[in-house]
């Protein structure tokens, strides 16, 4: 995992002197992975690292606390994604009230330069910074001629008309398009989470889960999904079920995989949960043989929209 700090003002001295690139980054999508990789080009170029300056927590859980989870990744998978675009360290600046409170200027001559010390800064389109968003792309193009650094803002990244965004796979996440959210992010959508003691109900029907932790991931579409699960560094056929477990009138959100051919003991573990297509949406059943039923069922074309995936 590439190193990663929480506070400008203590970033070490290796990573400082860099190519800067701003931005969220939830999901690390396709379009973020073209900015990363402009933002790479200027650092060879210049012989310098290539560091990530983004925001925990999200701007938007700062803001509006109420929100409902929103996040397409949490930071260790942010870290994994960037590291893979070629990214040498992160920081994940801690967004409090103090930091909310900089102005524009402070933020380009603390933040920027006096912390991490930025060569040239890439960042999106729409990239607003500041107390209030009082920053904008053009004031940081003005000061980077005034003060002596590199500015590289990058144009809106298409597929056919529309614009790689977070909104856009969120809402594909939401509506079980699982393909549609796979091919904007540019690899498959996980969910990663500790693996939590549940009721065990699905090891007296002979389907043992693992109940994976949601924390602030986005919560796609109640249903059962055709999923793989990385367990010791081998990615692992396997069926979910999100929901609310309706038969068993449960209103907690709970996330369960069951690992096919699998008889190992997960508890207190991280799992890596990656969603491959959506089988169907969240049913009541009339009783436990129904249930039963329904569970082999879906293993059944899980299995099947696996085996094919792999061509």
């Amino acid at each position: 995992m590439i190193p990663a700090f929480d506070d400008w003002r203590s970033l070490p001295a290796a990573w400082q002197g860099g190519v800067v690139a701003l931005g969220n980054f939830d999901g690390v999508h396709r379009g973020h992975q073209a900015l990363l990789a402009h933002a790479g080009e200027h650092a060879r170029r210049l012989g310098v690292p290539l560091v990530v300056l983004t925001f925990e927590p999200h701007p938007r859980r700062f803001f509006v606390p109420d929100t409902g989870p929103f996040r397409l990744t949490l930071l260790p998978a942010k870290l994994r994604l960037l590291g893979g675009c070629g990214v040498e360290a992160v920081l994940a600046q801690r967004f409090d009230q103090a930091f909310a409170a900089l102005s524009s200027d402070a933020f380009i001559d603390e933040v920027l330069l006096q912390g991490m010390g930025a060569r040239h800064v890439v960042c999106g389109y729409d990239f607003t910074f500041g107390a209030r968003r009082s920053g904008n792309v053009e004031k940081l193009r003005k000061q980077g001629m005034a003060k002596g650094f590199g500015v590289s803002v990058l144009d809106p990244v298409m597929r056919e008309g529309e614009i790689y965004s977070s909104t856009r796979i969120r809402e594909s996440l939401r509506a079980g398009w699982v393909s549609e959210a796979t091919e904007l992010l540019g690899h498959d959508w996980e969910i990663e989470g500790a693996v939590e003691l549940g009721d065990q109900r699905g090891r007296t029907i002979g389907f043992p889960t693992a109940n994976v932790a949601l924390g602030e991931h986005l919560r796609p579409r109640f249903g059962v999904y055709a999923v793989r699960a990385l367990v010791d560094g081998t990615w692992r056929d396997a069926v979910a079920n999100l929901g609310r477990r309706p038969t068993f009138g449960k209103i907690q959100e709970n996330f369960e995989a069951h690992l096919f051919d699998f008889a190992g003991d997960l508890y207190g573990r991280t799992l890596r949960v990656a969603l491959v297509d959506f089988i169907r949406p969240e049913m009541k059943f009339a009783g436990l043989d129904q249930l039963k039923a329904q569970i082999a069922a879906d293993g059944e074309s899980a299995r099947r929209i696996l085996r094919n995936g792999r061509g």
